[in-house]
């Protein structure tokens, strides 16, 4: 039990942002095309409590944390606002807003890598494992989060890409498939069919963020 309270202390700090500075991407990606939804409702900023949903953010990743004894980890923030009909042109635009999310997940996986390099080359002391590990968990966390909201499946971010750069016809037909994305990733995610496909995926990103910073886990 200790050392599950010592991983939920550790991991809190990268999973509440990276969950949440994920949402905020989106928001300053849509103010920036044209849509001022999130900023009108303010939730275009880096303040984390403004982006936090207490059943996603906090009692599921919790939850699960302590269900898989400290080995997993999953959890949403409150999804910004988008109205992408307000962009200044939604179909090409929706790509960038899309993108925001992901893309600051690898912005946060390469920072915390940073902090894990440092952690590495330090003298041992108080503070090296406690940081080393912190930063593992910001790193994997923001690559799972990347990976998972890639997936071309409405409507996650890569979703809302592949509408993006499919021709009109094929996009409206996709996009249909909206109402059906959670059941779907529901469904592959208890079939174990979602960790097949992700953990090669994150495998690979992790060698090369370990490859890129010159670190072993």
């Amino acid at each position: 039990m200790d050392t599950i309270i010592q991983t939920l202390a550790i991991a809190a700090l990268p999973v509440i942002f990276a969950i949440t500075l994920h949402e905020a991407a989106h928001g300053y990606a849509a103010r920036h095309f044209g849509d001022l939804t999130a900023w009108q409702e303010g939730r275009i900023s880096l303040n984390p409590i403004r982006h936090i949903d207490l059943i996603g953010t906090i009692v599921v990743p919790v939850s699960i944390l302590l269900l898989s004894a400290g080995n997993f980890l999953f959890g949403w923030a409150k999804p910004v606002p988008v109205n992408f009909g307000r962009l200044r042109n939604p179909k090409q635009d929706m790509f960038w807003v899309a993108a925001a999310g992901p893309g600051a997940n690898l912005f946060m996986a390469l920072a915390w890598a940073v902090l894990f390099k440092f952690a590495e080359t330090v003298p041992d002391n108080a503070y090296s494992l406690p940081m080393a590990r912190m930063a593992d968990i910001g790193i994997d966390v923001n690559l799972v989060l990347m990976a998972l909201n890639l997936l071309p499946l409405p409507p996650l971010d890569g979703g809302r890409i592949a509408v993006s750069l499919l021709p009109h016809r094929l996009a409206w037909n996709f996009a249909r498939l909206e109402p059906w994305g959670f059941p779907i990733l529901l469904l592959l995610l208890f079939t174990g069919i979602l960790g097949s496909i992700l953990g090669p995926i994150i495998g690979l990103l992790r060698m090369l963020v370990a490859a890129l910073f010159n670190f072993h886990y």
